[in-house]
């Protein structure tokens, strides 16, 4: 197989294009790094693809890897043929080379293995040639009795070749595909309870069934999960009829036969001895391999999304931590996110003293200048934010207030990287800390706890765990390298994040930082311990350096294009200093008055012919002149704030109200409303065309209108309905 042209195929990209990527990638290249700055070479494919493509060439590879070593096992028994090393050569999925493979597997001692050191091998080959029309079963049976070898009668000896046949039948790659395709095509999922009468969870599933073909993805992992409490039991069940007629379409040759009857009942045994329980096996693996999969691009999705929220930026901010029998937990942070006071106040049971609160807010309001008060959505969350909502409307504040989703604050707070961080402080002002810098920066506060204790996918402790870590890794490295970071305020958690950069290397920069003060210039990186020229490579034009001693530091032109940049000002009369000052806006217009095009793309191309360079890496560098490190989460939804409060009481049906998505999963969106429990828009509440997916609609922290269309007083849920 030539994987090039195989993935240029399924990619429906150019041949030298794919080639080009991955002898990048082979040459131990990031993926950041490649879609960056390395965009002439690829084509300009973005990071995505670039995973996907990565992802499939080890896929790819892996099959050949597999292929090679299975023909090799094949041949040293002895058993290669021409035509079976080109049936496994020209294998396009890894379960065709297994089923290829199959026959020639050692298994354990069978019956049909039993029988062939019996010297029954040869009757079983006179059976399924079914060549005799005329006379008793038996009596070429009879000519294999030998009691020597414990074949004591004839039917024994028949019912040992049978075996033989059977372990054939199950063994061949042609019925085995075919029957695991008309199990998946007519199969159907069985659910029912292992205790009818106990109220669960899993009350939906209790004596339903679906067709394998048709069954989502999440119901998959929701029964998967049920089964693993021992809540359902689970079958999976086909019509044997029908499976025994394919089967017999391969095995029966003549009907006329006098082996017919025989055979037919070997179908059966073998279906049902040998192969039913493993292509059970074999599709709920499937099913649940798929879930797993779509779960995972799901929760990185969200994840993604999540991150990309646009900082809050030149903000202080309280943030309160909410709880009951301890109090709440509060937080005032600056500008930059340095705690400037901490404290605990008790508006909620069992205390419930507003009044002791409300001084408390007023004081550290006024001291500290407070723009925005942010709370955290967990326990006690409603009724703190009630308190809050008065307190603000009482004193005729101008500040607004917000809830931020405190999932993983907990785990973050306890963690040995809080502890590292604040030695001094208690678990649950970091808490609160970890809350308020959620708000101001959600990216660099987000990188220091676990992706799958984020809280925005759908049973993420059931999935492969290591997949799951695998992909969010992904997910937030290309977000932190998409955005970039500060070289001298950033932590090591984040910096562990960048293209070419381990957390090893991440904690030397920071010790490198605090030995030698701020960094000046990005070379000073060469300087760090075990940071060698091509680590360098794959991280500089990620870390910024403001008002450093060269203003291209503070942008995201790699050090290996400065001298392109470099030329390209002075070509154009652009002054550096322009650079540190917000850009300079007009430097399109001077490229096409220099190269005297009106077209901007024929002026681009005329100079990136003179700089010597490529079109893609120009238009980068002009980018970053005319606006120096732009921020993309600058394109994401702003963040909702408020300053009143709704009862869940208050909420009434028909009411129409804005939210911000929280949670995208497979049958919908969990949209916050402004009330405790986040209200659900169901796949089919999303628009009146035909959606595939939510995520072909919403994203997590869009902002959407609404309409209550169900609430159940008793449950406090709500649905909702997008289609206003």
């Amino acid at each position: 197989m030539d994987i090039i042209q195989k993935l240029a195929a399924e990619f429906k990209l150019r041949t030298g294009q794919v080639k080009n990527t991955v002898e990048l990638i082979d040459e131990g290249n990031t993926i950041p790094f490649i879609a960056r700055y390395r965009k002439e070479v690829t084509g300009g494919l973005s990071d995505v693809t670039l995973r996907d493509l990565d992802e499939r060439l080890k896929y790819l590879r892996n099959l050949e890897e597999r292929k090679e070593e299975v023909v090799r096992l094949i041949e040293e028994q002895g058993k290669l043929t021409d035509d079976l090393k080109e049936e496994i050569l020209k294998a396009e999925v890894l379960q065709r080379v297994e089923d290829l493979y199959k026959p020639f597997k050692q298994k354990k001692a069978t019956r049909a293995s039993k029988a062939k050191e019996r010297g029954l091998e040869p009757l079983a080959m006179i059976i399924y040639a079914q060549l005799k029309t005329e006379g008793d079963p038996l009596e070429d049976a009879a000519a294999f009795i030998n009691p020597e070898k414990e074949v004591n009668s004839a039917k024994e000896a028949m019912q040992g070749a049978l075996d033989i046949i059977a372990e054939m039948i199950a063994d061949d790659p042609e019925i085995t595909g075919e029957v695991r395709k008309k199990t998946f095509e007519s199969g159907v999922i069985e659910t029912e309870a292992t205790d009818p009468e106990e109220k669960t969870v899993y009350d939906m599933y209790y004596g339903k069934n679906e067709a394998i073909a048709k069954i989502p993805n999440h119901r998959i992992l929701a029964i998967n999960r049920g089964e693993k409490e021992k809540k359902l039991k689970v079958s999976l069940n086909v019509n044997i009829d029908e499976i025994h007629e394919l089967i017999a379409a391969h095995v029966i040759k003549n009907e006329k036969s006098i082996f017919v009857e025989a055979l037919t009942e070997t179908i059966a045994d073998a279906y049902k001895r040998l192969m039913a329980s493993s292509i059970e096996r074999e599709m709920r693996n499937t099913l649940t391999e798929r879930a797993e999969a779509e779960a995972v691009k799901i929760f990185a999705k969200n994840t993604e999304n999540l991150l990309m929220v646009p900082p809050v930026k030149g903000k202080k901010v309280l943030s309160i931590d909410p709880g009951y029998r301890t109090g709440c937990k509060v937080a005032v942070l600056d500008e930059t996110g340095k705690l400037k006071a901490y404290t605990t106040i008790y508006p909620t049971e069992p205390r419930k003293d507003i009044a002791g609160t409300e001084a408390v807010l007023k004081k550290l309001v006024e001291k500290f200048a407070v723009d925005i008060i942010v709370i955290g959505n967990g326990t006690a969350s409603r009724e703190t934010e009630e308190v809050v909502a008065n307190f603000i409307k009482k004193n005729n504040y101008s500040i607004q207030y917000t809830i931020v989703n405190e999932a993983g604050a907990s785990v973050y707070s306890a963690s040995k990287l809080a502890a590292e961080e604040y030695p001094d402080l208690d678990v649950t002002t970091r808490g609160a800390m970890s809350l308020g810098r959620r708000l101001q920066d959600p990216l660099a506060e987000l990188v220091k706890i676990e992706p799958k204790s984020i809280g925005v996918g759908q049973y993420q402790h059931d999935i492969n765990q290591k997949m799951l870590a695998e992909a969010l890794s992904n997910v937030v490295e290309d977000c932190v390298n998409r955005v970039g970071v500060d070289l001298n305020t950033a932590s090591p958690s984040l910096l562990s994040y960048i293209a070419g950069i381990n957390m090893g290397i991440a904690k030397n920069i920071v010790a490198y930082r605090e030995e030698n003060g701020r960094f000046t210039d990005r070379k000073q990186l060469m300087k760090v311990p075990k940071l060698g020229e091509k680590a360098f490579k794959q991280c500089a034009g990620f870390l910024r350096i403001e008002d450093g001693d060269n203003p291209l530091d503070a942008t995201s032109v790699h050090p290996e294009s400065y001298d392109i940049a470099d030329a390209m000002m002075y070509r154009l009369g652009v002054d550096p200093q322009d650079i540190r000052k917000g850009g300079d806006k007009h430097i399109e217009d001077k490229i096409r008055l220099t190269y005297g095009e009106r077209n901007l793309n024929r002026s681009v191309l005329a100079m990136a012919d003179e700089l010597g360079i490529g079109e893609l890496t120009l238009l980068d560098i002009i980018e970053e002149m005319k606006k120096p490190a732009r921020d993309p989460r600058e394109d994401a939804p702003p963040v909702i704030f408020r300053n009143d409060v709704k009862n869940f009481e208050d909420l009434k049906i028909d009411m129409e109200l804005t939210g911000t998505v929280r949670n995208v999963v497979d049958f919908g969106a969990f949209v916050d409303i402004g009330v405790k429990n986040d209200g659900l828009v169901h796949i089919s509440q999303m628009s009146d065309k035909y959606v595939k997916h939510p995520m072909d609609v919403v994203s997590v922290g869009d902002t959407v209108k609404v309409k209550i269309i169900s609430i159940d007083y008793d449950k406090m849920k709500v649905g909702l309905t997008m289609k206003i």
